[in-house]
Order: C-alpha cells, then structure tokens, then sequence
C-alpha cells in the first residue's frame, strides 16, 4: 500500500458514491477481492464527490482510489474472519457525524439534499454498508498494529533522516487550563423568564407575533435568534440537551411548548416538522440575567480557589474537578481544546479574552479571576492557567520529541501494515479488471506468487 494508506484507511470517505446523481445507465465489476465486489460507478462517484468538496485531483486517482478500495475490502474480509465486533450503534455515529459534516460543508440540510437528490433517510440507509465496511477495517488496521512500539533510539533515527529544510517551522504554542464558575441566578431571575417565555408563547399562538420577529427580538440564543430560532435536529445527535431533544420529539407538528429550563436556561420550542429520527424545531431561549451580587460571589470564591492553587495546597486538575462549571474542559484537567481535540494551540486558535488573560503571565501562573462570557452567551468568572508556552522554533527533539515519535510510530505502523498486505493478498481470490492492470499502485495485487488472481 501507499505510505498515505494509514491514513486514508482512517478517514477515506468511501461510501458508495452518496451523490451520485444520475442513474447509472451501464455499470461493471473493476475488481474482487474474495467475496467483495468494487463496481466502476464506486470509483467514480467517490472522484466526483472529492472533486466537489475541492479536493485536489492527482492523475493517478482512479488507480489511487481502486487501491485504497481493495484495501479496505481485504482488511474487512479478515475482520469478518477473526470475528471483530462491530455495533449498528457506532456505524449510525460515524454516519450521523458524516451528515453533519456535509450539512456544513453545503449550507443546509436542504442544499445537501438537493446535490445528492436524496433525502437524509436516504442518504444515511446509502452510507450503511460503507461505513460498516470502514468501520471493520479500522477495526482490523488496529488488530494488525496494536503491538508496534517505537524506541528512543528509533526515533532519533527517524528524525535524522528528515533532510534539515523540510523541517517545519511552528509558531508559539501554549497550552491553557481555565476555571469557570457560572453563577446561580436569582429566583427572581428566572421567574421573569418564564413569564416573558409565556407571553412569547401566547402571542405566537394567538397569530399577534411571529417566530422570526420574537426570536430577534428575545431569543439569547445566538446561533439561531437570527433564523427565526430555527434548527435542524435528530433523535440521535448526541450534542444536543436530552431534555431539548426529548421535548422536541414529544410535541406535534405546529405545537409550541410550555416554558422549559435545560442547562442552557429557559426555553419555549414549537416542532415545525418531523420525518423519523429527524425534526425541524424553532426555540427561544431566555438566559435568567446575572446580577452584580451574584457575580461578586462567584469572583471571591474563584479568588479563594486562586490562594490556594499558588500557595501549593490544591492541586489544579483536583481543583477543576470541584470547583469547575466548564463542561468542555472538566474532563480533560481543565485544558482548553482546539476543533481537532488538541490541547496546545497557537495565539490565534484562542479568542481574544484568553489572550488578554494570559498576555501577563509566566508559565505557571494563574491569571486573577475575571468575568467571561462563553459562546453561548452566558456570563461566568473564570481564571486562567498558563500550563506551557513554546517559542517559535525550527521542529527539533528536545522541543518537540512527542510529535517525531508519533510519526515514527505511524511510519513503523504504515510498515507493518505493507508486510501484512504482502504476506495475506495472495490468500484471497483477486480478480482485476484490464481497464486497471497497468496501475502501478495495483502491481502487489496482481503479481503474488501463487496467489488466486484473475484477470479478463
């Protein structure tokens, strides 16, 4: 396989050609590997739907693609022999992930819908087999590598090898811990809420008012109060509130919800539309306003949880597990992350309050505590833990040894991976269309030493 297979058997998107649009009129089988079949429209569909996310198109993808098709059919076929367990409910994860990648990428379930000419119902019973196949053959990638170790030595070695001007250059990185405490607002806070929700609610059911004007107008919800408080949701989605998710789906189409509290504050929610698992929903959400008095509190008990922290008598990961609100960062020791889950970002992945709070401090300190406002638009205090800062630096070992072993590893992985292929191709029945024997990529398929290969 190619050095790139590692990877690509970790994120190929081969899933059948999802957006092809067009009937296919006349199809053929361009290769088998056992039982597993790879048809001319599979190769095809999956070049157009790179082709439309953007993707750079190599010369050589036809072959590219087939290759990484018959590997990943070859680890699946092994997969089912050594009996690897795979759950519908992780396949339906990795596909409602997918549908919300593409709902991005396009703009809208609707514009998805549209390119694909398939509803999402569709598109999901499409992405099935695939993302079975996918996910039993990162299962069996695993199995094949899960005992490759890497050595200092090893590593030293891989490193030598990198010529000194293909060396990347990283900017400075920091890795930051924070402490968050919302307060509680006042009963009377919410009782307001919930009185304005019910105004809301009567307005709208009367015909006086409607969605797009109150949620502008009301809604402290800013990723929809400007989209008449719409959203598309499904039953599965595991981002969602349970309490939002399981009201949703309780009510008719048209309904509109009594006031609610989830975390996030209070709620009205009317269904708009339902297919399945699926719903069109629109909310206006009322966060109970926080006082100076409660804001007050919260600042002096964050300042008796800074005392102790710089004194040395508690611990920071002990003191986030007590005292933290942040449920993003409660369960990784407090340390920001960014949109790929890594923990040291450079100055411009951080927003612009974190910059300023840790613009003073040395590594180790913390920052005093100070009022903050998440992306949702509730007002917390918080203080700032500079845990790590690099300076802007040439990769090196002793800067960056954790990265280099890492790739080393996968480099000795991608190798043990190649032997595996070599060793077990032959073992399965190949057959291989002409259109694709001159692929130099194939070669290893094609030319085992007693091996049941076919050809036309």
């Amino acid at each position: 396989m190619t050095k790139n297979f590692l990877f690509l058997i970790a994120s190929f998107l081969f899933v059948g050609g999802a957006f092809a649009q067009q009937k296919i009129v006349a199809d053929k089988i361009v290769a088998v590997i056992g039982d597993k079949v790879i048809l001319k429209s599979d190769i095809d569909n999956t070049i157009a739907d790179m082709q439309r996310q953007g993707q750079t198109i190599p010369d050589n993808a036809r072959c590219m693609t087939l290759e990484q098709a018959m590997g990943i059919k070859a680890l699946v076929l092994q997969a089912e022999r050594d009996s690897l367990p795979v759950s519908d409910e992780e396949v339906d994860a990795d596909i409602d992930n997918q549908i919300r990648y593409f709902i991005s990428a396009y703009g809208s379930k609707e514009e998805l819908e549209r390119i694909s000419g398939k509803t999402l119902f569709q598109l999901k019973e499409d992405f099935k087999d695939g993302f079975r196949e996918r996910k039993l053959a990162q299962a069996m990638r695993n199995k094949i590598v899960e005992d490759v170790k890497i050595t200092p030595n090893e590593v030293e070695h891989f490193f030598a090898r990198i010529p000194t001007d293909s060396l990347p250059y990283f900017e400075t990185e920091v890795q930051v811990g924070q402490i968050i405490i919302y307060p509680v607002a006042s009963r009377d806070a919410e009782d307001y809420c919930v009185d304005l929700l019910k105004d809301c609610k009567e307005q709208l059911e009367s015909g006086r008012k409607d969605f797009r004007t109150l949620a502008a107008i009301y809604s402290d919800d800013p990723g929809s109060k400007d989209n008449a408080g719409e959203y598309e949701i499904n039953r599965n989605e595991k981002q969602w509130d349970p309490l939002f998710l399981a009201k949703a789906f309780s009510l008719k189409e048209g309904q509109i919800s009594n006031p609610f509290k989830t975390k996030f504050g209070y709620h009205i929610l009317q269904l708009v539309s339902r297919t399945g698992d699926d719903a069109v929903v629109r909310h206006i959400l009322k966060i109970p306003p926080i006082t100076p008095t409660e804001m007050n509190a919260a600042t002096q008990k964050l300042d008796s949880v800074r005392t102790e922290l710089v004194a040395g008598r508690l611990e920071f990961g002990a003191a986030v597990s007590k005292y933290s609100d942040d449920e993003a960062s409660k369960f990784t020791g407090g340390r920001r992350q960014s949109q790929d889950g890594n923990t040291f970002m450079t100055i411009d992945q951080l927003d612009k309050e974190t910059v300023l709070a840790i613009r003073d401090l040395a590594v180790g300190q913390y920052s005093e505590p100070s009022a903050y406002t998440d992306e949702r638009g509730k007002k917390g205090i918080r203080i700032v833990y500079l845990m790590s800062q690099s300076t802007p630096h040439r990769e090196n070992l002793a800067d960056d040894y954790n990265k280099i072993a890492q790739q080393a590893l996968e480099e000795k992985k991608g190798i043990a991976l190649d032997a595996w292929f070599t060793k077990n191709v032959g073992s399965n029945y190949i057959f291989l269309d002409d259109e694709f024997k001159q692929c130099q990529e194939l070669k290893k398929w094609t030319n085992q030493n007693g091996s049941n290969t076919a050809t036309n």
